[in-house]
């Protein structure tokens, strides 16, 4: 890729410990899992190693502790192609998180626990202020302090850098209408649409009503994601449902989000109108969940290449 068509991914690394069982324990209960895994995570990485495994030249912002699991996220990023602008911080721990699965259906519950990523501030904002502001596309989420994700978010839009912020995790509050309105596009989920408009997601006319609220909060464009019905593109010029696009068994929904929001920074960074950047998210998406894992599962370009032409082909995609 072109230097003008680069993606800064300000986010946390952690270290996903994934058990499979057949349900969740009640609380004092212990119960025997069917499986388990250690492997890379945390939304700020995942999302820049589905970008980067699909053609992206991606650049991850983040803070590193000074131990093993600090290796598994250079290693992470080095075989996906990521580059890394990540601070080692020896006075706290590389991120971890502890993910459940449930193996019939491949839906998670999932607690993080950023560490060192948890003290990212305004000075490694300043501190990179240059890759920001050189960037095609700038994409943040929440699991880093909401003020850096905000200086970042500003500092991208005073440059004229494309913005994303994936608002996960749901914030327990509104977010602040100032930081909305950095945002060129929002995509958040079903839950985390309703925690931020207070209106119920659960079919595509309540994610248009939601995905208009958060218009008029200020935000440029609401994408959103809507599980196994695909997602909903909303901005002021149009409103189009785009379907999820199968490539097969469901295995797991771990990553999913994070493969989309990959996709989608890859297309707009590459100049695709924001239609073809949410196909190319939903492409990314739909072979990231007959995975297991979460950067494990992302998808090559050549993967979602073809798929796309497949679906197009059958006509699912015009």
């Amino acid at each position: 890729m072109s230097k003008n068509q680069n993606i800064t991914v300000l986010g946390v690394f952690v270290a996903d410990t994934t058990y499979r069982a057949d349900r969740s324990p009640r609380m004092g209960e212990t119960i025997l899992g069917n499986s388990f895994a250690l492997g890379p995570g945390g939304k700020g990485s995942n999302q820049a190693v589905a970008a980067a495994r699909i053609g992206g030249d991606v650049t991850i912002l983040t803070q590193l502790g000074d131990d093993a699991f600090a290796g598994m996220a250079e290693r992470t990023w080095l075989e996906a192609g990521v580059k890394s602008a990540a601070r080692r911080n020896p006075a706290n721990y590389t991120g971890a998180a502890y993910i459940f699965v449930e193996e019939s259906s491949g839906d998670n519950a999932i607690i993080i626990c950023p560490g060192a990523a948890g003290d990212i501030g305004i000075d490694d904002i300043e501190a990179n202020a240059g890759l920001i502001r050189s960037s095609k596309v700038f994409v943040t989420q929440l699991e880093q302090p909401l003020v850096a994700a905000e200086r970042g978010l500003q500092t991208a839009r005073e440059a004229g850098v494309i913005t994303i912020l994936n608002p996960a995790p749901a914030p327990k509050q509104p977010l602040d209408e100032s930081i909305l309105a950095l945002c060129d596009f929002i995509t958040p989920n079903e839950t985390e649409a309703q925690e931020l408009t207070g209106l119920p997601v659960e079919t595509v006319d309540d994610a248009r009503l939601a995905a208009n609220r958060l218009l008029e909060l200020g935000v440029g464009a609401a994408i959103i994601t809507l599980g196994g019905q695909g997602a909903l593109l909303h901005s002021s010029e149009m409103s189009v449902h785009v379907p999820a696009l199968s490539a097969g068994k469901v295995v797991e929904t771990t990553g999913a989000g994070d493969a989309f929001n990959g996709g989608l920074a890859v297309g707009l960074a590459r100049g695709l109108a924001p239609i073809d950047a949410v196909k190319l998210g939903c492409a990314t998406a739909g072979i990231s969940v007959t995975r297991p894992g979460a950067a494990a599962s992302m998808p090559s370009q050549s993967e979602v290449e073809a798929l796309l032409a497949s679906a197009i082909k059958e006509k699912d995609y015009e």
